[in-house]
């Protein structure tokens, strides 16, 4: 059963992100390309196997909570779900909407929703908590990459 649960969690974390990615695709060429982008910005490849490296450890980190007996595990998975909403929202947010400062706003909160999830993740499972470090350093970088497009772009 340990091992169902992380296998599916990880496909739903990787489908669910990818989702989140058709706001992107049609915007990259379109509207994204014409945003002024610090000189840091990396390479719009760079994204997706990234994204799909992040969600493989953020599904296997969830299935890692969701396996433990540990009584607090319940409380760990409400704040994983709700962080996790707001890294798909964030896609919509600025590529649908195109809406940079409350994208601005959405993934800092974001950023302290996942350091709040790694948080009780390490409570429950230490390795949990581990593999949630990238995601927490990415999403770092991209609210400053989001907060310097707006700064451009205001």
């Amino acid at each position: 059963m340990h091992r169902q649960k992380i296998l599916f969690s990880i496909i739903a974390s990787v489908l669910l992100g990818f989702s989140s990615g058709l706001f992107t695709v049609t915007e990259i060429n379109t509207w994204y390309v014409h945003l002024a982008k610090p000189s840091w910005n990396p390479p719009n490849w760079l994204f997706a196997p990234v994204w799909t490296t992040l969600y493989i450890l953020i599904g296997i980190s969830f299935g890692l909570i969701w396996s433990s007996a540990n009584p607090a595990k319940a409380k760990a998975m409400r704040i994983f779900i709700v962080q996790f909403v707001l890294n798909l929202l964030w896609s919509f947010l600025f590529f649908k909407l195109h809406d940079i400062g409350f994208a601005m706003l959405e993934v800092w909160v974001l950023f302290i929703l996942i350091l709040l999830t790694v948080i009780f993740a390490a409570r429950i499972n230490r390795v949990a908590a581990l593999l949630l470090l990238p995601y927490l350093f990415w999403v770092l970088f991209a609210s400053t990459l989001n907060s310097t497009i707006w700064l451009l772009n205001k």
